[in-house]
């Protein structure tokens, strides 16, 4: 009678797999950081875009009321006192009709701010018309907005000086 060749076993080694699990490790700590980089750079094009949305819909509020549409007096300077008031609107002074100006149809939330369930106009830092120029402070109108976050951008210009 002539032996059969017994057949090897088919797998992998405890080797083979130490070898790939250490790959595998190896690729996932340099994915990680680059996953957070990109997050990152997100939120900063998110946080500018919120920035240019406000600060347009200031610049626009304050050129309607230097037009005569939005009913001030002489000692106010011109922007609204709040940031509801740009989503809220205000009378139109030269419609006849009693119409409303709008200026933004939501007040965008700043992305960096960590905090939850806060209201999206109690997450900017406003600046008063009359506050020093050297001091972002509020005051009886809003001026200028920016971001609460104290941390240091990939730019390195902190984002509260954006």
């Amino acid at each position: 009678m002539t032996a059969r060749p017994r057949r090897r076993a088919r797998g992998f080694t405890l080797i083979e797999l130490l070898v790939a699990l250490t790959l595998l490790a190896l690729l996932a700590t340099v994915a990680l950081p680059l996953s957070d980089l990109v997050k990152r750079r997100a939120n900063e094009a998110e946080l500018r875009r919120a920035l240019v949305t406000i600060r347009t819909a200031l610049d626009a509020y304050k050129r309607a009321a230097d037009a005569g549409r939005i009913e001030r007096s002489v000692d106010e300077s011109g922007y609204p006192e709040d940031l509801r008031a740009l989503v809220d609107g205000v009378e139109d002074k030269k419609s006849a009709n009693g119409e409303r100006l709008y200026f933004l149809r939501r007040i965008p939330a700043d992305p960096m701010c960590d905090c939850e369930g806060t209201a999206p106009e109690a997450m900017w830092e406003t600046r008063s018309y009359a506050s020093d120029p050297d001091a972002f402070s509020p005051g009886a109108d809003v001026f200028d907005v920016r971001s609460r976050n104290r941390m240091e951008g990939l730019n390195g210009v902190p984002y509260h000086q954006w």
